[in-house]
């Protein structure tokens, strides 16, 4: 009987962890350090409230618990919160882009208003996960306002958090789709906190020909150029390069590809 009773908490042990589903590990991409600059020429903007590597992505992972996938992005510099949102942080805005199925034309291969990249057809992404220090209900009032045909796939989290050098949110698995998160793509793009966007700007920060006080220079002053400072991934040149027609118009997007383990 002894021998049962020290048996039995060994068994529910196997059984439960037996019951946890395989991705209930995290899912963990590195970045290379030093690339916060655009297509390789962005700059950051002259306020002392952008510090250096404040959108340089040197981390991401993602953790699957129970019907909870929460996502982390680390920063090459630790996170403050000069405009007092609350959360940790206040002047990074990104987007975690998901292919969940692995199907080419199954998804959207545009993105957001105000990011300004294309997805290549074989990564277009299925949903799309916003981390802002912004509250929820003014993510999601934009999302509403300016989400189009892309509204019911772009999710924003409850509560985003910042501490150290990690921005981190979660959403609910069944809201994604279900299915098994460490054989999803992912994109991850660093932008900034903009309270103020303009015209249908889904709270994204623009980058201009040159820097100013809240804007990022290096760019064009046109709409052709991709307003993201890093993205996930190498070959992070040749993803942002771009090409512009002569009336600022694009004429070559900035095309994304997505990221996978294994």
């Amino acid at each position: 009987m002894k021998k049962l009773f020290r048996t039995l908490p060994l068994l529910v042990c196997a059984l439960l962890f037996g019951a946890l589903p395989a991705w209930a590990q995290a899912v963990s991409f590195s970045d290379p350090t030093g690339d916060d600059n655009g297509p390789g020429g962005y700059t950051y903007p002259t306020d002392a409230v952008y510090k250096a590597g404040s959108f340089d992505l040197t981390k991401f992972e993602v953790n699957a618990k129970g019907d909870k996938v929460e996502f982390e992005v680390t920063v090459n510099s630790n996170l403050d919160d000069p405009w007092r949102m609350g959360v940790g942080f206040s002047v990074q805005m990104i987007f975690v882009f998901i292919d969940t199925d692995g199907k080419e034309g199954s998804g959207f291969t545009d993105s957001p208003p105000g990011v300004n990249v294309a997805f290549a057809p074989a990564s277009a992404w299925d949903k799309c996960v916003i981390l802002s220090p912004q509250a929820f209900a003014r993510v999601h009032q934009e999302i509403e306002a300016k989400g189009g045909a892309m509204q019911a796939s772009l999710l924003a989290p409850n509560r985003v958090r910042g501490s150290g050098r990690t921005i981190s949110g979660s959403v609910s698995l069944s809201d994604l789709g279900g299915g098994d998160p460490a054989t999803w793509g992912y994109q991850v793009v660093m932008q900034s906190n903009e309270g103020f966007p303009a015209d249908n700007d889904l709270l994204t920060r623009k980058v201009n020909e040159f820097e100013g006080q809240h804007r990022f220079g290096g760019g064009t002053d046109g709409d052709c150029d991709p307003h993201v400072m890093d993205v996930l991934g190498e070959g992070q040149a040749a993803m942002l390069a771009y090409e512009c027609n002569a009336d600022g118009s694009s004429k070559k997007k900035a095309t994304l590809t997505m990221v996978r383990k294994g």
